[in-house]
């Protein structure tokens, strides 16, 4: 055999060959085992259980008769709004009242931190086919907490603007966050109320809804309902997750299956893994966050479990840690973690079958092959989109074709409690892709 050239070679001249017992080899594979096997046991202890029926189906995959003469729940849609949206609150409320409450007439709550304008109210008032109501939001719940020091957070505000951080650089985007995070539910305005639908300025609503969904949630026994599942952005809440987490665990808080989902278990192995928990977004144990979570601009949802002491004494932990102001927590990250730590995963229901738009992002359900009740004189006419295999929409305008315009990863994730069948590889793979 020719001899290497002396670059070639593996090790250089003068250098001391590595060379390793057989003992030592022994040992170090033994190692690697044991950390192999300790990984693949904790990230078990992490897998979410696989229900042997699916626990969230849509309520209805078709077009129902509306009706108009059930007994309605004690229930109210929501809007958060200021005098110079009245346009974009005028498009919402057109296409809910053309989808939806032009058969059940549920009221509508207008919310502002200064009072409405005459224009606005009489605005609404025209449009709203239930009853227009408006309120006035108190700036206690509105405004920096009596306790913070305002100069300090003032401070962090616009420290979080100049880092280029989403809205962190709005001090009222951090008063609305932590208003939606706990003390929108006990608002006077709200008292009368068992169930909200909370709606935003500029969204639309793609398909008819048929049925009334606050009937249906409290008869299915949901507490809270969602559209859209996304990750949230990273330097939003670098440690809201650890403040959840820590919790939890002061509290004893047993692990739900909609906790695990939202987890996403260190392969880093023990005694390594604690030392993960100095990053963000992990907990004390170095676990992290998926940063899944539902998008709250629209939900709908029980205001009692919101209301309850379980939730509101989560809310005033976090809030005692200033990290609505000191970073920017959003209301969806809140929810959702919350939700996830206190609820069994078959109380959250996926409205897969409502069209909706918020922003860019958009869910579309394609529609329901012989569902679409023609015989209706009470359904609107079209144009709609036509009826495809598989679908579940009710006289949708949007097209079916594509069903959502982002990622499936989170809805999925989020999902997994709740749904029998497992995704493939490749579909996994997938669902990474809009």
């Amino acid at each position: 055999m020719a001899r290497l050239r002396p670059s070639l070679r593996l090790f250089p001249p003068g250098l001391p060959r590595l060379t390793l017992s057989r003992h030592t080899r022994f040992a170090l594979l033994l190692i690697l085992a044991a950390a192999l096997i300790q990984v693949f046991l904790h990230t078990q202890r992490w897998a979410v259980r696989q229900p042997d029926h699916e626990l969230d189906e849509p309520f209805y995959t078709s077009c129902q008769e509306p009706a108009i003469d059930q007994p309605r729940e004690k229930a109210a849609m929501v809007m958060l709004v200021r005098n110079q949206e009245l346009m974009k609150a005028l498009k919402t409320v057109q296409s809910i009242e053309k989808h939806f409450n032009q058969w059940f007439h549920y009221p509508i709550v207008f919310l502002n931190d200064e009072p409405f304008s005459k224009e606005f109210i009489s605005a609404m008032n025209a449009t709203v086919s239930g009853e227009a109501r408006f309120g006035l939001v108190p700036k206690k719940d509105w405004l920096f907490p009596e306790w913070m020091d305002v100069a300090d957070a003032k401070a962090s505000i616009k420290a979080q603007g100049e880092a280029g951080i989403l809205y962190a650089g709005l001090e009222t985007y951090h008063h609305m966050c932590r208003f939606y995070s706990g003390k929108f539910y006990t608002l006077e305005a709200l008292k009368d109320y068992a169930w909200y639908w909370r709606i935003e300025p500029d969204v639309e609503f793609y398909c008819s809804i048929t049925y009334d969904p606050f009937v249906e949630m409290a008869k299915h026994d949901k507490v809270y309902g969602f559209t859209i599942a996304l990750p949230e952005e990273p330097r939003t809440c670098p440690s809201l997750f650890r403040k959840m987490a820590d919790y939890k665990e002061l509290n004893n808080i047993p692990t739900t299956e909609l906790w695990k989902a939202t987890v996403a278990a260190s392969w880093v192995p023990w005694p390594l893994r604690p030392f993960m928990g100095w990053f963000r977004h992990r907990d004390r144990s170095g676990d992290g966050w998926s940063l899944c979570h539902y998008w709250s601009n629209f939900e709908i949802a029980n205001l009692d479990f919101f209301r309850g002491k379980d939730y509101q004494r989560l809310f005033e932990y976090l809030d005692k840690t200033g990290g609505f102001y000191h970073e920017r927590w959003g209301d969806a990250a809140v929810h959702s973690l919350a939700l996830h730590m206190l609820l069994p995963s078959h109380k959250v229901h996926h409205f897969e079958d409502f069209g909706y738009r918020h922003d860019w992002y958009y869910q579309c359900p394609a529609n329901a092959p012989n569902g679409q009740l023609f015989e209706s004189k009470l359904l609107p006419d079209g144009p709609y989109s036509p009826e495809r295999e598989g679908g579940i929409g009710c006289r949708c305008e949007c097209d079916g074709r594509r069903t959502r315009n982002f990622p499936a990863y989170c809805t999925n994730k989020l999902k997994e409690p709740n749904t029998a069948r497992r995704l493939s590889m490749v579909e996994s793979v997938r669902s990474w892709f809009p």
